[in-house]
């Protein structure tokens, strides 16, 4: 007697399901990926309600005609770095308060940013609270 049953296990795993699964988790973040990097996001400045708490060291103003001021003085962009070195001298953490006034081209607020970041200063920029 043959006591066999005719319906045999296949010890064979379908890996059809699994390559399916693998293939749309590969599209997704394939598709997802480039909203992810920071060049590919285009940013909305937010509105400031706060005051900083920083104390303020120097303040560099610049107006809509291209004039510089440090601390109320007017100084010419080739003195303005000597100005700021004798301003902060010998303080622990210098600080800068950058401030442009609305329309200032974005050129001269980074020439000041370059003279900041070129001697460790650190530079908080004011805006203006809602």
């Amino acid at each position: 007697m043959n006591l066999r049953g005719r319906n045999k296990i296949s010890p064979e795993f379908s890996m059809s399901s699994m390559t399916d699964i693998v293939f749309l988790l590969l599209v997704f973040f394939l598709l997802t990926s480039p909203a992810i990097t920071p060049d590919a996001l285009d940013l909305i400045l937010p509105k400031a309600k706060g005051k900083t708490t920083n104390v303020q060291k120097a303040s560099v103003s610049i107006t809509n005609d291209g004039a510089y001021y440090v601390n109320k003085e007017r100084v010419s962009e080739y003195t303005m770095e000597k100005e700021l070195k004798n301003i902060l001298a010998g303080q622990e953490k210098p600080t800068i308060i950058l401030r442009a006034e609305e329309g200032v081209p974005i050129e001269d607020a980074v020439f000041v940013m370059d003279l900041a970041n070129k001697n460790n200063y650190k530079i908080v920029l004011a805006v203006r609270p809602n």
